[in-house]
């Protein structure tokens, strides 16, 4: 006959609540120690019966003081845990904020260009126009950087060619010189003068 199951419930009967209590309890700090030789785990357990008197276990100790050195590492733990997910938030809400901003930033702009072509007059406050503008100016100055090193690439890779173009130049005149003992003749100019950096930023 099968046994069956019992329902969990205050024991009414303070002598047989109290026998169980004293069982179970033993019971519960024989399987806290088998864990421990078996699986080498660190184990504390606090215990307040029904009256306050406290029962504890403390495995592994360190020098002795097996129940505080169990605290202690779980206090460490503890604020460890604590400290990393208020820098989870603190991130998370860095990222928020970062979004935030740059929806704002996207719709100013989306703005400012429906005004520039529409010509919408009214559509923009004062202040967000003094942002646009900022932007803007922003805008230009790196159109104008990009367009100056795209320039002064141009004038570096025609310098190589003019570079070229002499040493060609003098090789073949030294080897006329060779073979006709002609001097003095004239180097190839090219028709076209090239532009320096310089005058090219001056314009």
């Amino acid at each position: 006959m099968a046994r069956g199951k019992i329902q969990l419930k205050r024991i009414e009967n303070p002598v047989h609540r109290q026998v169980t209590f004293c069982k179970r309890r033993a019971g519960l700090l024989k399987k806290a120690k088998e864990l421990s030789v078996l699986c080498d785990a660190e184990i504390g357990i606090f215990i307040f019966s029904a009256q306050g008197k406290l029962y504890e276990l403390a495995t592994k100790g360190l020098m002795g003081k097996t129940m505080q050195g169990l605290i202690e590492k779980y206090m460490k733990c503890s604020s460890g845990d604590q400290a990393d997910d208020e820098a989870k938030e603190a991130q998370i809400l860095d990222t928020k904020e970062e979004i935030k901003m740059l929806k704002n930033e996207i719709e100013l702009l989306q703005n400012g260009l429906r005004y520039m072509l529409g010509g919408g007059a009214g559509t923009m406050t004062l202040d967000e126009l003094h942002v646009f503008e900022k932007h803007l100016e922003f805008w230009i100055y790196h159109i104008r950087s990009t367009k100056m090193e795209i320039m002064f690439q141009e004038i570096q890779l025609l310098q190589n060619k003019e570079g070229i173009l002499k040493a060609a130049n003098n090789y073949l005149q030294e080897m006329i010189e060779d073979q006709t003992g002609i001097t003095n003749i004239a180097p190839m100019i090219t028709p076209y003068p090239l532009t320096t950096q310089n005058e090219i930023f001056q314009t």
